[in-house]
């Protein structure tokens, strides 16, 4: 329903228009309320709050036009909605009454009921429109002003991550050149420690030739001279030893580009590697057990395989309990996807808690009244290990044995 304001000073006049705008066929339902002077029409205008006003120009205390104005004083931007009448003949009124507001005029005298009804449709519906329009150009400005704001937020962040790609850019190039410092450094390292392991072999072996000629020749009046001679030829073993591995360690860190992998037979391995070590086995009378029924094959590199048994299993015999004859077990199997290779004995033992964290560092040992060792070959079995994407898993109690799971490469590495 809408709501008309008729401000009028002549009762038949509004009576006229009442009669009009009620007897049109199919308009939608109106409310029509009157004021007969300006000042009525003012205060009628504040309460109503009309969709469209019915002005006559004269009137008994203001004219139109003054009357329009303070109208649009009432009323928000844009929503006054207005239809000036006026007098025979008056053009010039209309077009000011036009200028100062009004959405369209009449001329008394001059319309029917079907030109007033369509007259004050037409400002309804211009009046709705034009509020229509402002709403959406307030929507707009207001998206515009997120849009500006996103814009603005969107080239400070742009800003921010071009500072953090430049402050990251000059954190990688310092990286990478710190680590190419650190790559010659580690080549420098390794550079000197197999040149100085390979020149002492030399002298070390010049050291062993005068030891045997004088323990061939010179006598000794001393009667510690046994224990002093044997003193002297165990750090020289010792020496040789250390020298060796240390060589060995080096010597695979060197080696040029990757060794070819194959398919190794498990069985033939084991077999090549308890022939090598037959000295040591016999010695101590060992028994060794193996099972490959678990995985008999893997494809992997053959002398790191060699390497590793060689220095597991040559460490279960170095390192085993004197009360009893070692007894060493050797199987391969597949744990969620990985291959292992497991190596248990019965020998001394350790204390993980304690050495645990050492395990697998250069020159650590952790059970010196067992005779010779450097402590090199579980860290080359390690490295070598770690090489292929691979670690080792220990379980160990002190006077009862150890075990090593080796988990080799599988799922790409990631064992």
């Amino acid at each position: 329903m809408k709501r008309i304001l008729l401000i009028d000073d002549n009762p038949e006049d509004r009576m006229l228009y009442r009669r009009f705008l009620g007897q049109q066929a199919g308009f939608q339902r109106l409310e029509i309320v009157e004021a007969s002077s300006g000042a009525d029409g003012l205060e009628q205008f504040r309460i109503q709050q009309p969709d469209c006003v019915l002005l006559d120009y004269n009137l008994p205390d203001t004219d139109g036009l003054d009357l329009l104005e303070a109208l649009r004083e009432l009323a928000p931007p844009d929503t006054l909605c207005v239809v000036m009448i006026t007098g025979g003949g008056n053009e010039t009124l209309a077009v000011r009454a036009l200028n100062s507001g009004a959405l369209d005029y009449l001329v008394k005298q001059q319309f029917d009921r079907e030109l007033l009804n369509k007259t004050v449709l037409h400002a309804i519906e211009k009046n709705e429109w034009r509020q229509y329009v402002a709403r959406y150009h307030g929507e707009l400005q207001g998206v515009n002003r997120e849009l500006r704001d996103s814009l603005a937020e969107l080239t400070e962040i742009r800003q921010e991550l071009h500072e953090k790609n430049a402050q990251l850019s000059a954190a990688n190039q310092e990286i990478g050149a710190r680590n190419r410092l650190l790559a010659r450094t580690n080549q420098d390292l390794d550079n000197f420690v197999y040149a100085a392991s390979h020149d002492l072999r030399q002298p070390l072996d010049n050291l062993r030739g005068l030891f045997d000629e004088l323990r061939r020749t010179a006598t000794f009046q001393d009667p510690e001279e046994a224990v002093v001679m044997r003193l002297l030829e165990d750090s020289l073993h010792s020496l040789s030893t250390t020298i060796t591995d240390l060589a060995a360690v080096v010597q695979e860190q060197r080696s040029p580009g990757e060794q070819a992998a194959e398919q190794v037979t498990f069985d033939s391995l084991v077999a090549d590697v308890l022939k090598a070590l037959r000295p040591q086995l016999v010695a101590t009378a060992a028994h060794v057990d193996t099972d490959f029924t678990g995985l008999p094959t893997l494809r992997y590199v053959r002398s790191n395989l060699r390497t590793m048994l060689i220095n597991l299993l040559g460490n279960a015999l170095k390192y085993r309990h004197p009360a009893r004859a070692p007894h060493i077990r050797v199987r391969t199997y597949k744990a969620d996807g990985c291959p292992v290779l497991e190596v248990l004995d019965n020998g001394l033992g350790m204390n993980l808690d304690r050495h645990g964290a050492e395990l697998f560092q250069l020159f650590r040992r952790f059970h010196p009244q067992a005779g010779e060792g450097t402590g090199v070959g579980l860290f080359l079995v390690n490295r070598l290990v770690q090489s292929e994407g691979g670690h080792i898993a220990v379980e160990s109690e002190e006077g009862q044995g150890t075990v090593f799971r080796v988990f080799l490469h599988g799922n790409r590495g990631k064992c």
